[in-house]
């Protein structure tokens, strides 16, 4: 299933979010998107993954030579991870399996898959814990577990290490890692770690005042990045 975002705009009030926006993605890649703060990153990633309407352009998933429709199928084929702690007041269980409940599944196929996950984010002796009592790496990775349990297709996320320490960044990246290799996911994620873009993605996205500036392979983006706006974020030498 790849995604084509085509000359998207977005305004709130007054004020541009997205102007004429457009990329491919690929199914099965690992694509960063960077920029500094106020550059459009978020809503982009809130357009692309279906959570908010563009004012003008399309937001296009092709699987094989058909188009798909906005239904409810298609949106269950995503998993979004935003910024902040989106846990309900219950236990670590019951909220990595709130999206496999709402799809029908059985109880003995609910706890298998929720119980797998778990495992992978190391929070198998935190399940019957309330989730609002855990730690901040920890909560993070249950939310991640909780987009990660359905097995979607295409995975959004929005900073999902920001503020955490570096064994949980580290966690949260291998697993990251294992999800795109093994699942052959596809993942877009906002970051404004430079290390962690390189470590990550295969392609990165450079937005600036919400343009998409430079789309490029990763290598090559921190090698030798085209737009000049790029390259002096890079290197750390933009003030705006």
């Amino acid at each position: 299933m790849n995604l084509t975002v085509k000359n998207v705009s977005k305004r709130y009030g007054e004020s541009v979010a997205l102007q004429d926006c457009s990329l491919t993605v690929q199914q099965g890649t690992f694509t960063a998107i960077i920029g500094p703060n106020g550059s459009g990153k978020s809503t982009l990633l809130r357009v692309a993954s279906l959570l908010e309407e563009p004012d003008r352009g399309e937001v296009i998933y092709v699987d094989g030579t058909r188009v798909l429709e906005k239904d409810i199928a298609l949106r269950r084929r995503i998993s979004v991870v935003l910024s902040g702690n989106t846990l309900f007041n219950d236990s670590v269980f019951n909220n990595v399996a709130f999206g496999l409940r709402i799809r029908g599944y059985k109880r003995e196929m609910v706890s298998e898959k929720v119980h797998e996950i778990l495992g992978l984010v190391q929070l198998s002796n935190r399940s019957r814990r309330n989730a609002r009592t855990l730690s901040t790496g920890e909560a993070q990775r249950a939310v991640l577990a909780r987009a990660l349990v359905t097995e979607p297709e295409y995975l959004f996320l929005d900073e999902p290490t920001a503020s955490l320490d570096p064994l949980n960044t580290e966690l949260i990246e291998a697993v990251l890692r294992e999800s795109s290799s093994r699942n052959g996911m596809t993942i877009v994620m906002i970051t404004h770690n430079m290390f962690q873009a390189k470590r990550l993605a295969e392609r990165v996205l450079f937005m600036y005042r919400g343009r998409v500036k430079e789309d490029a392979e990763s290598n090559r983006f921190f090698t030798t990045p085209r737009d000049e706006l790029a390259r002096r974020f890079i290197s750390g030498e933009m003030v705006w």
